[in-house]
């Protein structure tokens, strides 16, 4: 069960985050700041605390929290971006880590780049993208990481993605939420898989809080299914995340 979450306020600067969907425009920053007030509700009702990070206007995509570290119940890991631009959110936040891991920190060391968009956690198992943001370097220090603390690894090699998180997530009782190259991979043959269809691909990645999953808001098909399928769901609006490749999952780091 998770207790807390960090999560960072957007900064007026989100309009300039690295973006591969230029055709959804520019984020609308207010709606922005409104869409993630009632994210952080969306885990506040999930029995979560949260800690509220200010906004960082030298990093526009610094509210995406979840890359720059990879939180566990056993230790915490200070990731090294793949995107150039964002290497310096990792010092940005580690003294928030700092509060909660103290001596329990590790840190990945360059040539490696690692990402924890790419990085899924099922139960003691952790599978890992090797991506455009994630390198094998950076996926081996981690795998050897988490080998020292008793976890599994898995590499997960994407064509597509930006992240593995993109077009998978783990929604509990051993069933994932899966699309795209993803669907049937071998990584994944001992899960149930619900196949998100390609007109929703963006309903793929959510997270699950305790008891609930939370998804993107706008994507019925896929919602019914994940409900038909027995889980509770909260839905949250974050389609100006969207437009900077924001997923539900980057906004915040849980544990």
């Amino acid at each position: 069960m998770f207790q807390q979450a960090i999560v960072r306020i957007p900064s007026p600067n989100l309009i300039n985050g690295l973006t591969s969907t230029t055709e959804l425009g520019q984020p609308d920053y207010l709606r922005a700041l409104e869409q993630h007030q009632n994210y952080i509700n969306a885990l506040k009702r999930c029995g979560l605390e949260i800690t509220v990070l200010p906004a960082a206007d030298t990093f526009p995509d610094s509210c995406f929290v979840e890359d720059p570290a990879l939180l566990t119940n056993r230790f915490a890991l200070l990731t090294r971006p793949g995107a150039l631009s964002r290497q310096g959110e990792v010092n940005l936040i580690e003294p928030y880590i700092q509060t909660f891991y103290k001596g329990r920190i590790h840190k990945i060391e360059a040539p490696g780049t690692l990402e924890a968009g790419d990085v899924m956690q099922v139960e003691d198992h952790f599978y890992i993208g090797i991506s455009q943001r994630t390198n094998r370097e950076g996926a081996s220090q981690l795998s050897a990481l988490l080998t020292q603390y008793g976890y599994k690894s898995t590499f997960v090699e994407l064509k597509k993605f930006l992240h593995l998180k993109t077009g998978v997530s783990y929604l509990g009782n051993g069933c994932l939420l899966v699309n795209g190259e993803l669907v049937d991979h071998s990584a994944f043959n001992s899960y149930e898989q619900l196949i998100v269809e390609e007109s929703e691909a963006y309903a793929a990645n959510c997270i699950r809080v305790n008891n609930s999953i939370i998804m993107p808001q706008g994507f019925p098909r896929s919602i019914k299914m994940v409900q038909s399928s027995g889980f509770q769901v909260s839905l949250v609006d974050v389609s100006e995340f969207r437009k900077i490749d924001g997923g539900l999952s980057c906004l915040s780091l849980r544990f």
